[in-house]
């Protein structure tokens, strides 16, 4: 893999870094602490929300950049790189870069969406908490944060196949972006997993031309697909409920024979570290 120092990790969460099922991360702990000591960056790439990440950093031990709501936004701390990255905003201790235009405007669409898809689904403006918890599987302070959505609208889907499909050629007429992820169709503007980690990547080759940047991605779903076909090494998680993106551009491929958290240790432990 060549000089550590110059890896740059992007992973997706749910489904990789997280349990499908229980959002654990606990088999990844030790891996995580020899990236943190190594001082290589692990930068979420998610269809989670700021709110989530905020939280899930923390738990995580996390300090450095992410990537929200499917490539709708990148947030840089500000202390990260030597001087603010072009066309960002401060956002706090961050420098943001949003890539689609705001949650309300997909809302907008999808009110109009109802009556001609009626019945066939909802999505998470129209859902309680209750119902939020029980489609997500969070508990209810982590559903809360879920619904805290700034640029994007995950869509759970209640029809059948044929009427997804057309429901998707629906919203592609409207000029959105609909992407199937692990468990909900995310409704994003002209924006992905891939172009985001692009833009991040070319921020740390801007401001430290000196090293060669070198990335790996990691991700279970078919929202991962551009953040796989994008990175110099990309690694597919093997996923209980879904089957493996197919990547069709990749120099690298790994594959897991683990789930999860389980198979996103094991990729790396044998990629960086030879175990």
């Amino acid at each position: 893999m060549g000089n550590l120092a110059n890896v740059l990790i992007f992973t997706d969460m749910d489904g990789t870094l997280l349990d499908h099922h229980d959002y654990s991360f606990a088999p990844a702990i030790q891996t995580l602490e020899k990236l943190k000591n190594l001082h290589i960056p692990v930068i979420p790439n998610t269809s989670k929300t700021r709110a989530e990440l905020m939280q899930l950093r923390e738990a995580l031990k996390l300090d450095g950049a992410f990537i929200v709501e499917n490539g709708a936004a990148a947030y840089l701390p500000i202390d990260s790189l030597p001087k603010q990255p072009e066309d960002t905003e401060l956002y706090g201790e961050f420098w943001c870069k949003a890539f689609s235009p705001p949650r309300t405007r997909w809302l907008k669409l999808l009110k109009a969406a109802e009556t001609k898809f009626s019945g066939q689904f909802r999505y998470f403006a129209t859902m309680t908490i209750e119902e939020l918890m029980q489609s997500t599987g969070l508990n209810a302070e982590s559903a809360k944060l879920a619904a805290q959505r700034e640029f994007g609208e995950p869509i759970e889907w209640l029809g059948t196949s044929q009427q997804k499909h057309e429901f998707i050629e629906y919203l592609m007429g409207q000029g959105a972006n609909p992407v199937e992820g692990g468990r909900y169709i995310h409704l994003v503007g002209e924006c992905n997993k891939g172009a985001a980690m692009k833009w991040l990547k070319n921020q740390y080759h801007q401001q430290c031309p000196e090293r060669t940047w070198q990335t790996i991605a990691l991700g279970d779903g078919k929202n991962d697909i551009a953040m796989l076909e994008a990175a110099d090494v990309a690694i597919r998680i093997l996923s209980p409920t879904n089957s493996l993106p197919v990547i069709h551009h990749s120099e690298h491929l790994i594959t897991s024979s683990l789930y999860g958290p389980s198979g996103w240790a094991e990729c790396l432990e044998r990629l960086l570290f030879n175990a």
